[in-house]
């Protein structure tokens, strides 16, 4: 018996001493090729990570080849359980030379990597293998995203990245502490970015209906937030987020950026809320999170309806 990666116990042997799980060579097949393709992305997101041209790029490609690791290590358990024998992994995919090469090979990767570990999961018997298939699925997704984002906005130097990185939910969680002022300027800051992206999808795409309903709600959080600033006696910051926006060069890429913006704004809130807060602010920023919940939902959704045009 172990616990994976996921806080799953996996025990493949009942109380008896006698295996419980058969061996299904179909199963062990699909692992054998989650561990091969784990195996791949590791050396390949390397490689990138050295190609990569910002510090943010290279630092959060580092941060996805460490899932990738953790993906490994449970894919491998999980094989020594079935078979009684250590994986012996090789490379099975090609990794470009060329950095956007590779993160455009990354991104559809992971997308086919997303739907094969579902495929697992929905394959699998036991509870632990489900479960760990399930996370490292949802994991997959997150990095396809990531390569989007990556690959479909134009490079921006050092100096930029670093003022963002300052700046919103990206200030706020890396900050090492906050105080209550900190909260609502990061908090504020957010949403004026939120509200500056759909303004300029919506400019250069249209009015997609779902940017045009979630940016309606950005001028609703940003007067929720408001009525805090004047009640706490904190200065409201001015709205500069618009040098913080860049111009996705597709619909497709639109949405990908509206996941990755709800998905720090929420961990943002996240993180405010394990923080001993005013009943008010604690009210307001769980209002906040909750609604970024539903934002991710429907940008999930619309991005998974441009994935299958």
């Amino acid at each position: 018996m172990y616990r994976n990666q996921y806080g799953y116990t996996f025990n493949p042997y009942g109380y008896d001493g006698y295996f419980r799980i058969q061996n299904d060579q179909s199963l062990v097949k699909d692992v054998e090729k989650a561990i091969n393709g784990e195996y791949s992305a590791i050396a390949c997101y390397n490689k990138l990570a050295d190609l990569a041209p910002t510090q943010q790029a290279r630092q959060q490609i580092y941060e996805i080849r460490q899932d990738e690791i953790r993906h490994y290590e449970a894919f491998s358990n999980i094989y020594k359980q079935l078979t009684g024998k250590q994986p012996s992994p090789k490379i099975t995919e090609p990794c470009p030379d060329q950095y956007r090469d590779g993160i455009e090979a990354a991104f559809l990767d992971e997308q086919k990597t997303t739907d094969f570990y579902y495929e697992i999961e929905r394959k699998a018997q036991d509870l632990s293998i489900k479960e760990t298939f399930r996370q490292a699925a949802a994991d997959e997704q997150n990095h396809a995203v990531w390569f989007l984002y990556f690959f479909s906005f134009p490079k921006r130097n050092d100096h930029q990245v670093r003022r963002q990185q300052e700046y919103g939910a990206t200030g706020a969680l890396s900050a090492p502490s906050l105080t209550l002022a900190d909260m609502l300027i990061y908090a504020i800051q957010d949403e004026y970015l939120a509200q500056a992206r759909y303004e300029d999808i919506r400019r250069e795409f249209g009015d997609i209906q779902t940017f045009v309903r979630i940016q309606e709600a950005e001028k609703r959080h940003i007067s929720a937030l408001n009525t805090l600033f004047t009640r706490y006696q904190i200065p409201v910051p001015s709205d500069d987020a618009s040098q913080y926006v860049t111009t996705p060069d597709s619909v497709k890429a639109a949405y990908a950026a509206g996941v990755q913006g709800e998905i720090e704004n929420i961990s943002m809130y996240e993180k405010f809320l394990l923080y001993d807060l005013p009943e008010d602010v604690r009210t307001v920023f769980t209002q906040l999170r909750n609604a970024s919940l539903n934002h991710l939902a429907a940008f999930r959704r619309g991005l998974a309806r441009m994935e299958e045009s």
